[in-house]
């Protein structure tokens, strides 16, 4: 694969992730107004949330192998169109059983975006450029996050939180259909599909193992919190879901500018620097629990953003170079640890929101977030 196709890879991936992302991180601030709409606590409005990353989590580990044996390329494809139909129905829901299916489904399928486009990049760059491919393409993922909170917000104030979904599913279709004609149909790695096999031997790798679940408290501190950070803001301000969610899109700017400066910021800080996005991240979290003041609110999002992409990008190079022959089977293990950490953080921090309040969930995170970049960083450092 030349340069050129290299780079074209890179752009419509991206554009499928910022809107697969974007079509997740949308109900940051649509929670309030789901659940004026259809009569649902916060809480329980947010198991919707909770649906789309459990499902997302164990139809991840089926996409993985499967990619692996009939090409990565073919499953994106399914996946995009899959997702989009999904997204679509989303915006028809009509109570919370309804709501709830069509978001699960919508998991479903975009655990065959996900960790397969990660996958697809990592073998498509030699070692010295994947770290920085990822970035890239992590940056628009969570870009696609964070403008989602911008465009959620504004099409909800202005409309109603139906025109989100309904706009991120005609966005993918649009873009599935560009991806059928534009992606070059890759080669399968392994000759056989066998689930039972496809995991044994990384669920015995060790090495790997303890750094997909560093992973699970990535997902549980970052995706868990995250959620509820729309009620959060709009609890310390009063601001309109408008400007709450224009707020909120500096978790993902923070997340471009991380995943364009980790390259180079880890060469120099080499093993101290997971440790140091654990830090960052902790920091962060703690000011965004504890003070009212717009600014500094926007900055700890920032900062939250910032050390979100440091910890996930380079973990997922490091799972990715345990298993270099299965890497849409790595990356399904590590996306699986992401997202149901994310589902148990969302649900255990709903209860937490109910009886201590939304401040409180952050200031949980914040301890986690710091341990995980502790973890990370020792097991980085004994497997060089």
């Amino acid at each position: 694969m030349n340069d050129k196709s290299k780079n074209k890879l890179l752009l419509v991936l991206g554009l499928m992730a910022f809107l697969a992302n974007g079509d997740n991180y949308a109900a940051a601030p649509l929670i309030i107004n789901i659940s004026r709409d259809l009569n649902l606590t916060v809480s329980t409005a947010a198991v919707s949330v909770t649906a789309y990353m459990l499902s997302f989590g164990v139809f991840t580990l089926f996409f993985g192998p499967l990619s692996d044996r009939f090409g990565k390329v073919k499953i994106i494809n399914i996946a995009a169109m899959g997702t989009a139909i999904f997204s679509m129905l989303g915006a028809l829901s009509f109570n919370f059983s309804s709501l709830v299916f069509f978001r699960a489904m919508n998991g479903a399928f975009g655990a065959g975006i996900f960790p397969v486009t990660m996958a697809l990049v990592g073998q498509s760059f030699d070692a010295q450029h994947r770290h920085k491919a990822l970035g890239k393409v992590m940056g628009l993922m969570f870009l696609g996050g964070a403008t989602a909170t911008a465009i959620g917000g504004t099409l909800a104030y202005l409309g109603s939180w139906r025109l989100v979904y309904l706009a991120y599913g005609v966005g993918e279709l649009i873009l599935a259909i560009v991806m059928l004609k534009v992606l070059e149909r890759d080669k399968p790695t392994v000759d056989h599909f066998n689930l039972v096999k496809a995991y044994s031997g990384p669920l015995r790798n060790f090495k790997f193992m303890r750094l997909v679940l560093t992973i699970f408290f990535v997902g549980f501190s970052v995706f868990g919190s995250f959620t509820y950070s729309g009620k959060l803001i709009q609890e310390l301000t009063g601001y309109n879901l408008l400007i709450v969610g224009l707020m909120l899109s500096l978790f993902g700017v923070g997340t471009v500018f991380g995943g364009r400066i980790a390259p180079k910021l880890k060469q120099k800080l080499k093993n101290s620097f997971l440790a140091t996005a654990g830090a960052i991240g902790s920091v962060s979290l703690f000011i965004l629990s504890s003070v009212h003041q717009p600014v500094l609110l926007g900055l700890s999002l920032f900062g939250f953003g910032v050390a979100f992409i440091f910890l996930q990008s380079t973990l997922v190079a490091s799972a990715q170079e345990h298993l270099p022959t299965m890497r849409g089977t790595a990356m399904s293990l590590a996306s699986f640890n992401m997202f149901v950490g994310g589902a148990v953080g969302t649900s255990i921090n709903g209860r937490i929101m109910e009886t201590l309040g939304a401040a409180q969930i952050f200031h949980n995170a914040a301890y986690i977030i710091f341990a995980a970049g502790l973890a990370a960083a020792f097991f980085e450092a004994r497997s060089n």
